[in-house]
């Protein structure tokens, strides 16, 4: 018997389709010849790995890009939002992986905020609270209206960015990894509203990367990779192995410098133990050593980038410790660190990297110079010197060191951050996505560098979102899901597909 949606529609019927979508930036293939439909009444998950385009698509359709070719039909006409507003007029809202709410508002502001009801040009404060009530009883919030939000738990916070979109909502409610900040009770929760919704007749686009969601949840379920849509199935044909095999593909497993790297040296020169904070990570133990590079690998939102700003003393951590060549790192205390030996290349070079507008000479400089100085001043001859160094060393390609950073290449800013570093004369460097946004040959450059790095004695923890580069360049890996470590494997144990399991948590769970 054919099941019917809300509204006594058959749930075969496509409420949106995706016709050729194509996306590039700077040349680059964010989407490519992107189709599939989406039934009517259904949850309808999208999964990939991280840059398989999963972003690009839903900021598509939800009007912050437009394709460069292909289109969006909704309801079988053209859907073509100039932006979030036009979209949510046209019924698709979207309720993102971070809570965007005002705190110091309430809970019916927020739901209505800019784009409060109103009659003869006042906002009708009785209109949004009852509209806010109808709205809150859809997803199963049992607070009042004018409760301010900054009183709210995660959870509850959700549930009303949940019900801000329902508002917009008539046609498509997109989530994007909406669980990420949640704890197992709080899941439920909200999966048990999903399935209200669903039940309702609501169409729900829900995008993670945890696969026991998506077999929890999801009637339809579309891979995409590398830009590309793979595959779309029912999610009852499909299974856990089949999925991270279309997510990950075909690549090869053989690690490119396997037979050069020497062995580590001991006693470990960084040692983690049981670090946690919050619900950012828990339980985090690990080491490296010197002449070693091992990597840290998870899907955006697993915490890899809290953990290393907690490890040099960024932000705070509740419990664990940092030892770096045997003695204790205070928790935030990265002036420290530094001194210590240790160094942090950071995910966003131009925002938590670089200087811009100041000169090559600087930013490579500029974490030595305490190292440099004498009663308050830097000698210029031994400044020089050392700039002059690394740029040799790196291969920095430079008008000369007094040419801006912002003007050089996206692979040579990258190795400014690195030099500035290497000047302090580092024992142990974090590097958090050292090749992001650079092109193919900078990012082989970057590689040959951390390799002679390691080989040299340095200790290197690399954090990477990329397989290939973890499996190419690692010695070790430690796989991070949801804030937990859930393996470490050796370089004979690398595989794409043997990394992605542990990294979507179901390594020891074949029965979703």
């Amino acid at each position: 018997m054919e099941r019917k949606a809300g509204d006594g529609e058959p749930v075969d019927r496509a409420v949106l389709a995706l016709e050729n979508l194509t996306k590039h930036f700077f040349g680059v293939h964010a989407l490519e010849d992107v189709s599939f439909s989406i039934r009517r009444g259904t949850v309808h998950a999208v999964v990939g790995a991280n840059g398989a385009g999963k972003s690009t698509l839903m900021k598509i359709l939800v009007g912050v890009h437009r394709p460069d070719r292909g289109r969006v039909l909704l309801l079988g006409e053209p859907f073509e939002p100039i932006d979030p507003g036009a979209a949510s007029a046209a019924g698709v809202d979207i309720v993102f992986q971070e809570i965007e709410l005002a705190n110091n508002l309430t809970v019916a502001e927020n739901i209505f905020l800019a784009r409060e009801p109103a009659r003869l040009g006042w906002v009708s404060h009785r209109g949004m609270h009852n509209e806010a009530c109808a709205l809150l009883a859809r997803v199963g919030l049992e607070v009042s209206p004018e409760t301010e939000v900054g009183e709210l738990g995660v959870a509850e916070k959700q549930l009303v960015q949940i019900a801000r979109a329902l508002h917009g909502a008539r046609h498509i409610l997109i989530m994007d990894e909406p669980t990420s900040a949640l704890t197992d009770h709080e899941i439920e929760r909200i999966f048990a509203v999903i399935r209200h919704l669903r039940a309702e007749g609501m169409t729900i686009l829900y995008v993670s990367h945890k696969l026991d969601e998506v077999f929890a949840l999801a009637d339809d379920v579309s891979v995409l990779r590398d830009g590309r849509l793979v595959r779309t199935m029912r999610v009852r044909d499909a299974t856990p192995d089949e999925l991270i095999r279309l997510m990950v593909g075909e690549a090869a497993e053989v690690p490119l410098a396997q037979a050069t790297r020497p062995a580590p040296a001991k006693p470990p020169a960084l040692s983690v133990k049981g670090l946690s904070r919050g619900r950012a990570f828990y339980d985090v133990s690990f080491e490296v050593h010197p002449r070693e590079i091992v990597g840290l690998f998870g899907i955006v939102g697993a915490g890899r980038t809290e953990v290393a700003r907690a490890i040099f003393g960024l932000d705070a951590y509740d419990r664990g410790s940092v030892e770096l060549l045997g003695r204790p790192l205070p928790p935030r205390a990265p002036a420290v660190s530094v001194r210590a030996g240790l160094g942090l290349l950071p995910e966003d070079r131009k925002l938590q990297g670089l200087l811009l507008e100041l000169s090559v000479r600087w930013n490579t400089s500029l974490a030595a110079l305490p190292r440099l100085s004498r009663w308050g001043v830097v000698p210029s001859r031994e400044e020089y010197e050392l700039v002059r160094e690394e740029i040799r060393r790196l291969g920095i390609v430079a008008a000369n060191t007094e040419m801006e950073a912002r003007n050089l290449s996206g692979g040579n800013q990258q190795k400014v951050v690195l030099g500035k570093w290497l000047a302090v004369q580092p024992k142990v460097l974090i590097l958090d996505e050292p090749v992001k946004g650079i092109d193919v040959g900078a990012k082989a450059e970057i590689h040959r560098l951390i390799r002679e790095l390691a080989d040299e004695g340095l200790a290197i923890l690399l954090i990477s979102s990329e397989l290939d580069e973890i499996i190419n360049v690692c010695d070790r890996v430690l796989v991070l899901h949801a804030g937990r470590l859930t393996a470490e494997l050796s370089r004979a144990d690398m595989t794409r597909e043997g990394i992605m399991r542990h990294a979507v948590s179901l390594a020891n769970d074949a029965s979703v």
